[in-house]
C-alpha cells in the first residue's frame, strides 16, 4: 500500500471512495464527498492523503484549516480539522485509517500545525492519540466524548482557544 499526496486526476476516485464510505442509506449519501470537494474549491483543504493499492485508492484523508481565537484577537496559532477520513466498506479494519492519520499527521507537522481536532467515533481516534479531555480547552459548535483533539505541538493545547471550522462545513 501507498499513502501520497492527492492530485486534482485523484478527485473523482476520491469522491466515490468517500461516498462509499459514508454510505450508511438506502438512498446513498454524499454529504462528505461533496464537503471535500467544497473544501478543496474553496482553498481550506490543508493536507490531503490517498492510500493506493494495486493503482486503486482504498482510502483518503482530508485536513482542513481551522481559525483560532483568544476572546475576540486571532491567536495565530495553527490548527486543523480531520474530517472526513474514509476507507472502503471492503478495506475498514485493516489499517489503513490509522496509517493514512500517521503520515498525515507529520505532514501536517511540518507545515506548521500546531493542533488537530475530529469529530469522530470516540473508540476509533484515541488509537491515533486523540482525547477528548486535550479538547477540553476548545470552544467549537461540538463537545463530548466524539469531540478530541491532538496537540502536534507540546502545549498546543495549553490555553483556552475558540476555533472557527472552514465554510464549507455549513456551521
Amino acid at each position: 500500500m501507498l499513502i501520497r499526496e492527492a492530485a486534482s486526476e485523484d478527485h473523482a476516485e476520491i469522491h466515490a471512495v468517500v461516498a462509499a464510505a459514508f454510505d450508511r442509506t438506502p438512498e446513498g449519501h454524499q454529504g462528505e464527498a461533496d464537503l471535500v470537494d467544497a473544501l478543496r474549491a474553496d482553498g481550506d483543504a490543508l493536507v490531503e492523503l490517498v492510500a493506493e493499492e494495486d493503482g486503486f485508492i482504498v482510502g483518503h484523508l482530508l485536513f482542513s484549516r481551522l481559525e483560532t481565537r483568544q476572546g475576540a484577537t486571532d491567536t495565530g496559532a495553527r490548527f486543523a480539522a480531520l474530517a472526513p477520513l474514509s476507507v472502503l466498506p471492503a478495506r475498514q479494519r485493516d489499517g489503513i485509517g490509522l496509517a493514512l492519520m500517521q503520515v498525515g499527521h507529520e505532514l501536517c507537522r511540518k507545515a506548521g500545525v500546531e493542533a488537530v481536532i475530529v469529530l469522530g467515533h470516540p473508540d476509533y481516534y484515541p488509537r491515533a492519540g486523540y482525547s477528548a479531555a486535550a479538547a477540553t480547552t476548545v470552544t467549537a459548535p461540538f463537545s463530548g466524548p466524539s469531540f478530541m483533539a491532538l496537540a502536534l505541538t507540546p502545549g498546543a493545547l495549553d490555553a483556552p482557544t475558540t476555533i472557527a471550522y472552514a465554510p464549507a462545513f455549513g456551521l
